[in-house]
């Protein structure tokens, strides 16, 4: 489905097709979210590596440690502050310039959601350390902070859009649950937030520019998102056999050409109903 909106929203460009999946959706918190937990870790990475130079590693971690415990901060530790930093300028501020500062619901609620991506990449910072000592003792470790792969920071973001809130399309103050009930409940800074709900990706809609996935092709086997399960949205598949011809076990003979077979094989395909 994320696969499918952002399909989308690269024809919305193209053609100035009003997209759902770009008003307020949970596809598009996801989209935003993982944007700037993106950038946040890209530009770190490049700081760190100094490739940048306005940045290089976290220097406040220079100094300190535990003595007791044998250990102290060194290396370099990635410098999460300036991704951050860099971040909120590059994504947020265009938004408030366009809204004024976050005056609409859709405009609150992709600046939170460019916030949730950011914090995703703060929130699972882990230490690496190197032991020193004789022989390996490990009597003295130097420890620096360094960021998660993005596969994992992806993982976080993708639970929190399976678990992503849906607030009031009226702005008061502050964003607010769309369920009254649930209103006293506060919303996290790494909660993922939407204001409409998704439309029906599997059918087609020419009007906001979603294709469906009748005709796609899947895989029988997979439980993935490429899956005929998944992707044919519980209608079933077809299946036709394709014919390949071309050259093979190809030969040099002195002299001079190529000599070849003519191969054939016969492969399953299975297309969406």
């Amino acid at each position: 489905f994320l696969q499918l909106c952002q399909e989308g929203s690269q024809r919305e460009l193209r053609s100035n097709i009003s997209v759902s999946c770009f008003a307020g959706t949970k596809e598009t918190a996801f989209i935003y979210a993982v944007t700037s937990a993106g950038l946040v870790h890209s530009v770190t990475r490049s700081c760190s590596a100094g490739n940048v130079t306005e940045c290089s590693c976290d220097m406040n971690l220079r100094h300190g440690g535990s003595a007791s415990e044998g250990w102290h901060w060194g290396g370099c530790s990635d410098d999460i502050h300036y991704g951050m930093s860099f971040s909120r300028k590059f994504l947020d501020v265009p938004i408030k310039n366009i809204t004024g500062k976050s005056g609409s619901p859709l405009a609150a609620m992709n600046l939170h959601n460019n916030e949730a991506g950011r914090q995703a990449v703060a929130k699972l910072m882990s230490v690496d350390c190197r032991c020193h000592g004789v022989s390996g003792s490990c009597a003295v470790k130097t420890c620096w902070k360094t960021m998660s792969s993005f596969e994992k920071i992806g993982r976080f973001l993708k639970d929190k859009y399976e678990n992503s809130i849906q607030v009031s399309d009226k702005l008061k103050k502050k964003l607010r649950r769309k369920e009254k009930s649930q209103r006293k409940i506060p919303i996290g800074k790494e909660d993922l937030l939407y204001v409409n709900k998704s439309p029906n990706y599997c059918v087609e809609d020419q009007k906001l520019g979603i294709p469906g996935t009748q005709g796609r092709e899947c895989n029988r086997t997979s439980e993935g998102p490429d899956g005929c399960n998944l992707l044919c949205c519980g209608r079933g598949y077809n299946t036709h056999v394709v014919r390949h011809v071309e050259r093979c076990e190809c030969k040099f003979v002195w002299c001079c050409y190529v000599r070849c077979r003519r191969c054939e094989t016969m492969t399953d395909v299975h297309t969406c109903k």
